[in-house]
């Protein structure tokens, strides 16, 4: 079940989302956005503008959703992010379908708990789980959690949509098996060049909530594949687990990409070396040959991080770990600052 309320001022575009029969929001109606047209566009969405950052937002829904299948969080799924005339993110992957785990477009969220999911391990097979931002699902097999396999949705929760002019606001409130339950309420809102994700985690249920919950970011920048020029600075070392391969080399506090990655080429790696303050969670992508990137940062400490990039885009997911018990919220934030000269004509 989904309802959606929209509250603005300003002038409504209905043209981006012909499909939804939704607004969408920008600041100069007479100037299409660079992120009015994208990939399989025709799905409900919005595009939020202030006149400086312009987002494109896919909306969750369980028939014409972008989104339906049962890994990420369906809420908050960016399609395109413009700032100074470049473009950020987008479709990395080759075949688009709504109903494979990995057909989504950052940055992207998944709860990912010890056995997996909550509720799988103690779940026998035909029974039932809970992932937030998805819904109830249903164990198939005795074996154990995969994030890539699409188990079968039963129970999609209530998602209620608002948008405002320089913000959409998503909620799910789910009632799962076994004792769980929550609303569950995220907030994306534009502010200058920084896009931000407001998190608020409320356990309805009688059972704690205990996950961890990352961003797979999908970065994009102009479409660019990732190669030499484009790196990732932390705060801190930097400490591998496993080596990048001659593609990648970390050198102090920054990993730099050598070469262009090819089809079916990874770097990827754990990374350790950050302490449990929050400021270790601030870590800054860039393509030095354009000056274009993003600094990701949280008010949250980071409990893992792993680095998974191949030649369309580049992913530091770096998590952070919720025990919320019967009763309690927890809330948490991320950000995103965008930079880059103005793009060439």
């Amino acid at each position: 079940m989904i309802s959606i309320k929209h509250t603005t001022a300003v002038h409504i575009l209905p043209i981006v989302l012909m499909a939804a029969s939704l607004p969408s929001f920008a600041s100069n109606p007479a100037k299409p956005s660079p992120c009015a047209e994208v990939p399989h566009g025709d799905h409900p969405k919005v595009l939020l503008s202030n006149g400086t950052l312009d987002v494109l937002v896919f909306l969750p829904n369980s028939v014409e959703g972008y989104y339906r299948s049962t890994r990420f969080d369906w809420s908050g799924v960016v399609a395109c992010v413009s700032y100074n005339g470049h473009k950020f993110f987008g479709e990395w992957f080759q075949d688009y379908d709504p109903l494979t785990n990995d057909a989504i477009t950052g940055p992207v969220e998944e709860f990912r708990s010890e056995d997996g999911a909550i509720g799988y391990a103690d779940a026998k097979p035909g029974e039932l789980f809970v992932k937030p931002g998805v819904g109830v699902l249903r164990k198939v097999d005795d074996s154990p959690y995969r994030f890539g396999f699409p188990y079968p949705l039963i129970d999609p929760g209530k998602w209620t949509v608002t948008t405002q002019a320089h913000s959409v606001t998503f909620t799910h409130t789910l009632k799962g098996p076994g004792g769980f339950a929550y609303i569950y309420e995220k907030t994306l809102s534009i502010d200058g060049s920084t896009m931000t994700l407001s998190h608020s985690l409320q356990n309805t249920g009688q059972k704690a909530i205990d996950t961890s919950v990352y961003d797979h970011d999908f970065y994009i920048f102009d479409g660019h594949p990732t190669g030499p020029g484009m790196s990732i600075r932390f705060p801190f070392k930097p400490e591998l687990q496993d080596s990048l391969g001659p593609a990648a080399t970390l050198e102090g506090n920054t990993i730099t990409y050598q070469q262009e990655l090819q089809p079916k080429q990874t770097v990827a790696s754990y990374i350790k070396g950050y302490s449990d303050n929050a400021s270790d969670y601030n870590f800054t992508i860039e393509d030095k040959n354009t000056g274009v990137g993003v600094q990701q940062s949280s008010d949250h400490p980071i409990s893992r991080f792993y680095l998974w990039s191949i030649r369309t885009t580049v992913s530091p997911e770096a998590y952070i770990h919720l025990n919320v018990p019967p009763g309690e919220t927890s809330k948490w934030k991320i950000h995103y600052r965008f930079f880059g000269p103005p793009a060439k004509p």
